[in-house]
């Protein structure tokens, strides 16, 4: 394991060929060339100073990388086309554990069928599958019923972009015939899903959720639609998700927060979160790169896992940001996620990102001396979840964890996060030099087409800067892991700091509801692990959520049926 902390370095050609565009617009002489004039002003953009003598000295090597920036631009890279340089999240003399225990699961045998087939809407993954292993119903029921449902609230809630009903019911016959035929894949088989449609599907379009791509058709299908398909899961929607995986806004409307449709679900894994909530489908796939599992599923009151950055393959998913996108499951309960992690994660030999550890995870876990981190600075703000976040503490003490305060490293976060900006930049850069980003729904000074304009100001120097900060970063994360000695930690889920420095370190997390405002707004509680442990944050999530039950509220006006 490489014991140095490689960074995403594309830098000068975000950085400097903005600086080289931007300040030729503003020369007063018109030239298109590099000159004295040009270079001042664009040293005021950047916070630098350097004498005439200087800047002369430099003009002919910024005219021949201007040459060099427009023959890179004739090469047509796709957002598939990742950067040669790798993010490493693994901070110095780390190692990890590579045994693989048998990963338990929760007791479903007394599952039966609802005398009202609706209730089936809220059924979990653990206790549909036992219903289909037991063939007490068919997969094609079971996917029936769900696109059913779907039909009925998706226009309401804006959630769905594309149905896949033709190959659902192809994948329900052929679970149900398998299933008969004793060959039973994983607990997943025979159940339906939906993913965010970013996830590449052969066949169907993958739309991003942006005008400019509404009519995109990719000719593979990604690792993650794979790997459930092999698990014998059964695809039925592409979900919405706010346009190029910000917010909630898509080229289709505003997708609809089940528990109050005056509201947006959050995003961008808009529609995941909306269709698990309202139990349109059972389980749902979603993507962060800065909040988009965490803030949906808060919004939604659903659970959520964000994986350790590496863990599950990128393949086939749009890219926003290389080193910080992950991708995880959005689900009932916490114990759903870890049935649906267990298929998608680990190395595929296409995604270059990935690690190799194990999965460990069992249903039971006894909290009682068990060491768990929480940030006091951020419980004892005053914001509006207190209340809520609060009486977590105190269940989690009666759970018998010795609950330790701790803070966060110490480092300026939020003035590098234009780490995303400027990825994002290089990401989305032909949309923006086309004009084609206009074509997006949402033009404010805080969306994407000012912010990809934007990052082609951002000096290729401070980028790199901003990275050597984060591997500081990571370093300090483990540092608190283990002075504190501490295996986790918990933290108000939208308050201080902590979505953005763990996204930034690559941490995983699960997002699982603790309670509501105002009687119908949920509110949520994160639990953050330590690298590729996803195992022990599930263990204890699901230990809070036994105990408390809030994931068995659901949105009343999708709760009757048809």
């Amino acid at each position: 394991m490489k014991k140095y902390f490689v960074q995403n370095i594309r830098l000068i050609l975000v950085a400097l060929s903005s600086f080289l565009i931007g300040a030729v617009i503003v020369s007063k002489t018109g030239d298109k060339t590099i000159n004295n004039e040009v270079i001042t002003n664009a040293e005021k953009i950047f916070g630098i100073n350097f004498s005439e003598a200087q800047q002369d000295s430099m003009i002919d090597l910024l005219n021949q990388r201007l040459e060099s920036y427009q023959n890179i631009r004739k090469i047509d890279l796709a957002n598939s086309v990742p950067p040669a340089i790798i993010f490493n999240p693994i901070p110095e003399g780390i190692k990890f554990s590579t045994k693989q225990l048998p990963v338990r699961f929760s007791d479903y045998s007394k599952t039966i069928m609802p005398k009202n087939m609706n209730d089936l809407a809220y059924y979990s993954i653990g206790q549909l599958g036992y219903l289909l292993r037991t063939r007490k119903i068919s997969s094609v029921q079971l996917t029936k019923f769900f696109l059913d449902r779907l039909k009925k609230y998706g226009p309401e809630l804006h959630c769905v972009i594309t149905f896949t009903e033709d190959l659902a019911m192809k994948q329900a016959k052929k679970a149900d015939e398998e299933i008969a035929a004793g060959k039973y894949k994983s607990p997943l088989m025979g159940i339906p899903f939906g993913v965010k449609d970013l996830l590449a599907l052969k066949g169907y379009k993958t739309t991003w959720g942006a005008a400019p791509y509404k009519d995109q058709e990719i000719n593979t299908t990604s690792t993650v639609i794979k790997r459930l398909e092999d698990a014998g899961a059964v695809l039925i929607a592409k979900l919405s998700m706010g346009e190029l995986a910000m917010d909630d806004v898509w080229f289709g409307g505003l997708t609809r927060n089940p528990w109050d449709t005056t509201q947006g679900s959050s995003g961008s894994s808009a529609g995941s979160a909306a269709a698990v909530s309202a139990g349109l489908v059972p389980f749902a796939i979603g993507t962060e790169t800065w909040g988009s599992i965490v803030s949906p599923s808060t919004r939604c009151g659903v659970s959520g896992l964000r994986p350790t950055y590496g863990r599950v393959s990128r393949y086939g998913a749009m890219s926003l940001s290389w080193s910080m996108d992950k991708i995880g499951p959005i689900c009932r309960n916490v114990e759903d996620c870890a049935f649906v992690f267990k298929a998608i994660y680990g190395p595929d030999g296409l995604d270059q990102t990935l690690y190799n550890y194990p999965f460990n995870y069992t249903p039971k876990i006894n909290l009682k001396g068990l060491r768990i981190g929480y940030l006091a600075g951020d419980f004892n703000h005053k914001y509006a979840f207190k209340t809520n976040d609060s009486l977590t503490i105190e269940e989690m003490k009666k759970l018998g964890a010795k609950l330790i305060p701790i803070k966060l490293p110490d480092l300026p976060v939020n003035d590098i996060s234009f780490i995303l900006d400027a990825e994002a930049g290089a990401a989305f850069d032909v949309i923006t030099r086309n004009g084609k980003v206009d074509l997006l729904a949402r033009q404010g000074k805080d969306n994407w087409p000012n912010i990809f304009r934007a990052s082609r100001f951002i000096p290729a120097v401070e980028y790199v800067n901003a990275n050597r900060v984060r591997y500081l970063l990571i370093q300090q994360m483990e540092k608190m892991f283990d002075d504190n000695k501490i295996d986790l930690y918990l933290a108000p889920s939208d308050e201080g700091d902590n979505s953005l420095v763990t996204n930034l370190t690559g941490h995983p997390l699960v997002v699982v509801p603790n309670g509501f405002l105002n009687g119908n707004h949920p509110t949520s509680i994160t639990f953050v692990g330590r690298l590729f442990d996803e195992g022990k944050i599930l263990e204890v999530a699901k230990a809070y959520q036994d105990a408390t039950g809030y994931q068995l509220k659901h949105p009343p006006m999708f709760s009757a049926g048809f």
